[in-house]
């Protein structure tokens, strides 16, 4: 079975290159099955936040695979809704317990927004209790960071963000690596957007090398220095994706790929106010719901 190759973090912590992410698979059947076949796969990071809702899932899955628990890296993620000192305490233990979990490998502040001090003090508590073995953000940009950096004594290790052919974001990605702090990509296919599996230049990239453009675009973040979460709930895609380590792009196929940047995010802009009160009138909806 395929070695993922793992990567120290700041904290020197171990934590693989490669893994699989669970967004947008909400119905749990449908995630515990998914998880299982990733760990069948090969797979050994699993990622999930409390947004997804799928933790109980994803938890289920690790309980009952044959790879033992000290082999598998667990990554989830505070949601907003407990962006607070206090709530984000009860964040975490949330986690854990629907994660069936004694500890999570790796706990990111899923946005950039709210009291993200008051919970990151909570996170640092935590990780300190080892409850949690590294934390982390996710869509900060630079700015962010380097507040969160300023301020707090324990430096994330790893900040989460889109990142794909069209959206490569390379200053972002150029500060955090600067800080030693490691670059994950959400959304490495963009999701199919602009076709992104049949465009011309990464299809003659991938028959090059007699690969699959999917395996291309992983190639290209990998040898950037960026971790990955691919998904699918296919498992002849899960073990595509996962084989993505015995080639080794030019550095004319990177700068190919490099002017196919569009420069804008694919989803929405974590800069603009309305999509802003959008994810904290979710948060209020969320609240509302677990209260009633």
């Amino acid at each position: 079975m395929l070695q993922v190759p793992a990567v120290k973090l700041n904290n020197g912590v171990e934590m693989p290159t490669l893994g699989f992410g669970v967004f947008q698979v909400p119905d749990l059947s449908q995630a515990e099955k998914a998880v299982s076949e990733a760990l069948e796969t090969g797979y050994r990071l699993i990622d999930t936040a409390a947004a997804y809702q799928n933790e109980e899932a994803v938890g289920k899955a690790i309980k009952n695979s044959s790879v033992n628990r000290e082999d598998i890296f667990v990554t989830s993620k505070l949601w907003v809704s407990d962006f607070s000192y206090e709530g984000a305490k009860r964040g975490i233990d949330t986690s854990l317990e629907k994660l069936g979990l004694d500890y999570m490998d790796l706990y990111l502040l899923h946005q950039p927004y709210g009291d993200t001090m008051g919970a990151w003090r909570a996170l640092q508590e935590a990780y300190k209790a080892g409850k949690i073995r590294a934390i982390g953000v996710s869509n900060f940009y630079a700015d962010q960071l380097k507040n969160l950096e300023l301020t707090m004594p324990v430096k994330p290790v790893l900040n989460q963000i889109e990142v794909n052919p069209w959206y490569q974001q390379d200053s972002e990605v150029k500060f955090a690596q600067g800080e030693d702090i490691r670059v994950e990509a959400w959304a490495p296919f963009a999701e199919g957007k602009h076709d992104i599996f049949n465009n011309e230049v990464l299809k003659g990239i991938a028959e090059k090398y007699n690969k699959a453009t999917g395996q291309v675009i992983l190639r290209w973040l990998l040898q950037r220095g960026i971790t990955v979460i691919p998904k699918s709930v296919h498992q002849n895609r899960m073990a595509e994706n996962i084989d993505a380590f015995d080639f080794e792009l030019s550095d004319d196929d990177m700068k190919k790929i490099a002017e196919l940047d569009k420069n804008q995010s694919q989803f929405f802009d974590h800069r603009d106010p309305i999509t802003i009160e959008q994810i904290f009138g979710s948060s209020l909806k969320q609240v509302q719901k677990e209260e009633n």
